[in-house]
């Protein structure tokens, strides 16, 4: 049967989810960052930096951060705003698919006095993780339990392993607008397959098909909800790479974000009101 136990990882505490196959993620309590998922084959899919900072209360560089309720700099919170930075707890696993043949936990945070010194709104957050032999999907969900409208965007900042950025392929984006973030440039995506041999960083306006990252390794299908409106593809390139503290100054030939994200237009949620928001992993 499928299982779920604590466990330490890197020395901060976490939950291990374990399939019978052989497939299995670890989640750390800070910050609800899924920090590991490997299939059945023993071949780990995410990315997390050797460099990775686990003092507890810093942002952890690969895996899946939770950016929320700002993503990047685009307001007056911290960058990718603050519940990546804060522990949260876990919670009873009712939400979602969860199967005899997948496995599933969930970890919440609310507002207390620290969070309402960054940022003064209340809310309840849950991220719900579902592992199914081949797949991962992750699943953001915000409430406003206070009694005025607020609004937040926000990305699930997924970090995908690759054996090596020049071999692969990421299908799916042609047609689709996009901000070139590099060249700040507006356009719309022509390329059918985008490859990556220097900085890239773009926000894409969401496929209505799941994207494909092709490498020799195999394909990734990525999936995402409806409500993430956008696709945020980036990797840093040889020279960010070198200035980034936490990461290999090679860190970038094994790793490719494509992020589930919210962001160009903001959510606003009156009291009372949720939204929901996943991206799905699954190996072919």
């Amino acid at each position: 049967m499928p299982s779920s136990e604590p466990t330490v990882f890197r020395g901060q505490s976490a939950l291990r989810l374990a399939l019978p196959e052989g497939d299995a993620c670890i989640v750390a309590l800070h910050g609800a960052h899924v920090l590991s998922w490997t299939t059945a084959d023993g071949v780990e899919r995410l990315y997390l930096s050797p460099r990775a900072l686990f003092d507890g209360h810093s942002a952890i560089r690969g895996g899946v951060p939770v950016c929320w309720p700002q993503f990047n700099q685009r307001g007056p919170l911290p960058k990718h705003g603050f519940v990546r930075n804060v522990p949260w707890r876990m919670a009873p696993a009712d939400e979602g698919p969860a199967t005899s043949s997948s496995s599933q936990l969930a970890l919440v945070l609310a507002d207390d006095d620290a969070t309402r010194a960054v940022w003064p709104e209340a809310f309840n957050a849950r991220l719900t993780v579902t592992l199914a032999p081949g797949a991962l999907r992750v699943t953001l969900a915000v409430t406003n339990t206070g009694a005025t409208p607020w609004q937040c965007t926000g990305a699930l900042h997924s970090y995908l392993a690759v054996d090596d950025i020049a071999d692969v392929q990421l299908e799916g984006l042609q047609g689709a607008r996009r901000w070139d973030a590099v060249r700040d440039e507006r356009l719309v995506e022509a390329a059918p397959t985008l490859r990556f041999d220097t900085e890239f960083d773009s926000v894409y306006g969401a496929a209505a098909a799941p994207l494909r990252l092709l490498q020799p390794r195999g394909t990734l299908e990525i999936a995402q909800s409806a409500t993430c409106t956008e696709t945020v593809v980036w990797n840093p390139g040889a020279a960010l790479s070198a200035k980034l503290a936490d990461m290999p100054d090679d860190g970038y030939r094994h790793m490719l974000c494509v992020e589930a994200a919210r962001i160009d237009e903001a959510l606003v949620l009156v009291p009372g009101a949720r939204w929901q928001g996943w991206q799905q992993l699954t190996v072919f």
